[in-house]
């Protein structure tokens, strides 16, 4: 701590993301990372991008990739906004949409970057527990409030929330924003983008870091209303106005072209989390249904800190959460059906499996 620090930095908890080794040998379960390279198709555009524009400025506006995210989605270039990874994009709409007279109203248990992000531009924020299964019920939300954000699927549980029920809180709160946070929705899931079209109070975001591989490049970006654009970027270009560099912008759109090689990859990806999940109840592990790239377990007797330490010292590296409500659930990443063959037989050498 410095006495130059700005009193509310002292009072900080920052967030803390998942372990990234050093060592070498590990098989890295532990960040949802994609197991698998990114469509050849980026390592061309990035190749082929002319290296004596490096010298110039990117494209403030990221048009190419913003074009292309609006033909995508069959959206309009206005509905469009893109960031430095989610997070960016997450951290933006927060100050721009969350700074009310009432309390922002996100879920008890979900993406512990939300009430970092609370506390760091000093909003108010309740939160509303799970169900027993690990829920969101949105009967809880009918109160009071200054905006509402969950993630669907939610992280780091995996479960999804039915469109139905999204368009239902959508109505009710006409007045306020609701953000949902689809980093994970390629993986089986039903996105809320189409509600754009009817609901001016909803912004959707998601990523390229999970689905399309591109975690190293930081590419996030969000859908919603032109006004609620707008209001993204009048934040932005206060604060930064290049926020995807021209390598990125050039492997953004390369990655978003190739809808085969996206389709493929996320199924592998859902037929080896399935397999997975199978075998893990099959040892006697409860596994909260899924429609991410991980899977949130607990065993019936075997402590979620024990499981984390014997699973490194057989150089597997998983997520534990000590909080309370979930300190027994490991938050496994879904690998290659390799790497899930080698979990799943060390795990059957634990003494009490």
């Amino acid at each position: 701590m410095s006495k130059y620090w700005s009193p509310a930095i002292s009072q900080l908890t920052p967030y803390v993301p998942g372990e990234q080794p050093k060592v070498d040998n590990l098989i890295k379960l532990n960040t949802n990372e994609n197991p698998y390279p990114p469509s050849p198709r980026v390592a061309e555009a990035i190749n082929n991008y002319p290296k004596d524009r490096l010298r110039l400025y990117c494209d403030p506006d990221a048009t190419a990739l913003k074009q292309s995210l609006a033909d995508h989605f069959q959206l309009q270039y206005s509905n469009i906004f893109v960031g430095n990874g989610s997070d960016e994009v997450l951290a933006l709409a927060f100050m721009a949409f969350f700074r009310q007279d009432k309390p922002l109203l996100l879920p008890e248990t979900t993406y512990s970057f939300y009430d970092v992000y609370c506390n760091l531009y000093n909003i108010e924020y309740r939160q509303i527990p799970l169900t027993e299964d690990f829920e969101i019920n949105f009967t809880d939300y009918d109160q009071p409030n200054g905006g509402i954000i969950f993630a669907n699927p939610n992280a780091p549980t995996g479960r999804q929330t039915a469109l139905d029920e999204i368009e239902t809180l959508l109505q009710k709160n006409r007045d306020s924003l609701v953000i949902v946070d689809e980093a994970y929705i390629d993986f089986g899931g039903t996105s809320a983008v189409e509600l754009i079209h009817n609901y001016d109070n909803v912004l959707v975001i998601q990523t390229f870091s999970k689905s399309r591989s591109l975690a190293g490049l930081r590419i996030g970006f969000a859908l919603g209303h032109e006004d609620l654009i707008a209001g993204l970027e009048r934040v932005k270009n206060s604060f930064n106005s290049y926020p995807l560099d021209s390598l990125a912008i050039a492997g953004a759109v390369a990655a978003l072209e190739d809808v085969e090689y996206f389709n493929e990859t996320n199924q592998k990806i859902i037929d080896c989390r399935d397999w997975t999940t199978a075998q893990l109840e099959q040892l006697g592990f409860r596994v909260i249904p899924s429609k991410t790239n991980f899977v949130f377990t607990s065993h019936q007797s075997i402590s979620g800190a024990e499981l984390m330490q014997f699973l490194r010292s057989n150089n597997l590296l998983v997520r534990h959460f000590s909080k309370p409500g979930i300190e027994n659930f490991l938050r496994i990443t879904i690998g290659t059906a390799a790497e899930m063959q080698t979990l799943i037989e060390t795990l059957k050498q634990h003494p009490q499996i």
